[in-house]
């Protein structure tokens, strides 16, 4: 579609999806580490991969509870390897003021589980 229909020297769009995307991004890791996860600050994708170590949950534990207390859908990091085990994999390709609740709750229930 873009190929064919696209503005062919107007770059505009394709500027304000970036700038959205990358305060997006900004949002997502501030928010995970002013609620003491760490947050790797990814640089061409659009999830982040906090760890949840701090809770004492493995992944897939803090990932059911979360969908089941809080309404909010994860992945949990074990299903990406040994490796992702600790961390939960969230998506920001979805609206700012989605996310904005979507932090919220998160930060109730990291609180709660500390």
């Amino acid at each position: 579609e873009a190929l064919k229909n696209g503005r062919e020297h107007n770059y505009e769009d394709v500027l304000n999806m970036r700038e959205s995307y990358d305060r997006r991004r900004r949002l997502m890791v501030d928010s995970f580490r002013n609620m003491g996860l760490d947050c790797f600050e990814p640089y061409g994708a659009f999830y982040v991969f906090p760890s949840i170590k701090p809770t004492g949950m493995d992944s897939e534990t803090f990932c059911k509870r979360l969908l089941e207390e809080k309404k909010i859908a994860c992945v949990p990091g074990g299903a990406f390897g040994q490796s992702g085990e600790g961390h939960i994999r969230c998506c920001y390709a979805t609206a700012l003021d989605k996310l904005n609740i979507a932090l919220e709750r998160m930060a109730d229930f990291v609180a709660a589980n500390r």
